[in-house]
């Protein structure tokens, strides 16, 4: 990609552009042409060859064939011009589903499973998230910041621009709030927007053991009301399942923080049919995820109340899940499917979004167009972003991503090296160094 000179301020005096679709007038920050447009916008990607894509405070100003804009306008309606050399350009991805703060790791982990225990085994035994909730506990708010700084950067790498940060390796207010304010921090440290969301009903700490309705009582009236009064998390989450909540629980988890003005999230139906996706729908909440045992009445539920089904490829893959989500009744459903990496220590230690595409459509099969739009659009409508980004298109933020592949599909189809171009948030270019 090669950028012109900053314009001359006569060249910035020019008429508007007319043609294609306009937000603001020139002069506009930046025009991005010679590039092909994978705009989100519709089940077929959306696709302008071609195009052009002009971007005015931050936002995108203008979208189209490039043939659309005016002779005068491909050189002296914007401050500055890239040519793409027909590179393809999406929106910026949006990882919502993933756990980026946390301390220590689980390589040993990795090694029992392999060795014959299963993820519920090791869970029961003291393992599995209580041994991560341990040396988070242990680690600073800075030591937290800078390892989910790090795992942000990978996902960056991969053309992300926003994602989702759950907190859950705490299970006590001080720890739970340390999270929260370390994913924030990741925000305000690098170039990318978090949605950090408060997951306090993960799992059972063991001071709690045999008193599950009391951490239950201390999640509600205590963890949910300092999230709140703190004004970090957008959005709170439970696990619904035989090892961690039942969904009575996780309903009233839910309702505590829906009432206090946050978008609702569940772990559901992951290892079991626990009805999951009904109570997402019964409760109003954005998505449910995982959902590899949703029945067909919670898949209706959740199409009925508009509920969005998040897959989580990574964490079938790691855990060798037998069991798929029911892809063929979401489509038939008209379901919106979203995609996310849910990258955590544990079931999905993968940060890299090429092998969650991939896994997506080999391991779940969802087609490439699929699994493109549960990384944008759909994404977007999990953490409520639907209006704001998640396409190309007027009005929406200009969050970018450039690629150098010949159709977007080979996104979904190499697992290695990320193919990223170029990385631009509200409008800026990001170095990718």
């Amino acid at each position: 990609m090669e950028a012109t000179e900053e314009q001359p301020a006569a060249a910035r005096d020019r008429p508007p552009v007319q043609g294609g679709r306009t937000l603001s007038n020139p002069p506009w920050d930046r025009l991005w042409t010679d590039v092909n447009l994978a705009t989100m916008t519709d089940s077929s990607l959306g696709l302008i060859t071609d195009g052009a894509v002009a971007v005015a405070n931050g936002r995108i100003a203008w979208i189209g064939k490039a043939s659309d804009l005016p002779a005068a306008a491909s050189g002296t309606a914007a401050r500055e011009t890239v040519f793409c050399d027909g590179a393809w350009m999406t929106p910026g991805l949006i990882d919502c589903h993933a756990h980026l703060v946390f301390g220590g790791d689980r390589a040993d982990e990795f090694r029992r499973r392999l060795h014959g225990e299963s993820y519920e085994e090791i869970a029961r035994a003291g393992g599995g998230i209580w041994s991560t909730v341990q040396a988070t506990r242990r680690a600073s708010v800075g030591e937290l910041a800078a390892g989910a700084a790090v795992r942000a950067r990978d996902l960056m790498g991969w053309g992300v621009t926003t994602v989702e940060i759950k907190s859950g390796y705490g299970l006590d207010v001080e720890t739970e709030l340390k999270m929260l304010e370390a994913a924030a921090q990741v925000g305000s440290d690098l170039p990318i927007d978090v949605s950090p969301t408060l997951l306090a009903a993960h799992a059972l700490p063991p001071e709690f053991v045999g008193r599950r309705n009391e951490y239950v009582a201390y999640v509600i009236r205590k963890i949910v009301p300092a999230a709140l009064e703190q004004g970090i998390a957008t959005a709170v989450d439970a696990f619904c399942e035989g090892i961690a909540f039942s969904p009575e629980e996780a309903r009233a988890v839910l309702r505590a923080g829906i009432a206090g003005r946050l978008h609702g999230r569940l772990h559901a139906d992951q290892l079991s049919d626990t009805g999951g996706g009904a109570l997402a729908a019964s409760v109003g909440a954005r998505s449910a995820d995982h959902l590899e045992y949703v029945s067909s009445a919670g898949v209706t539920a959740m199409a009925a109340a508009g509920v969005t089904a998040t897959l989580l490829p990574g964490a079938a893959y790691t855990l060798g899940a037998t069991r798929k989500p029911p892809v063929a009744a979401m489509r038939q459903a008209g379901l919106p499917v979203a995609v996310a990496t849910d990258a955590n220590p544990g079931s999905s230690p993968i940060t890299n979004v090429g092998v969650i595409l991939n896994l997506a459509c080999v391991l779940f099969g969802l087609t490439p167009e699929e699994a493109l739009r549960g990384f944008t659009v759909a994404a977007a409508k999990v953490l409520g972003l639907e209006d704001d980004r998640g396409t190309l298109a007027p009005r929406k933020r200009a969050d970018m991503a450039l690629w150098n592949v010949r159709d977007p599909a080979t996104l979904c189809y190499w697992v290695g090296r990320s193919p990223l171009a170029g990385l631009i948030k509200d409008g800026e270019p990001v170095p990718l160094s």
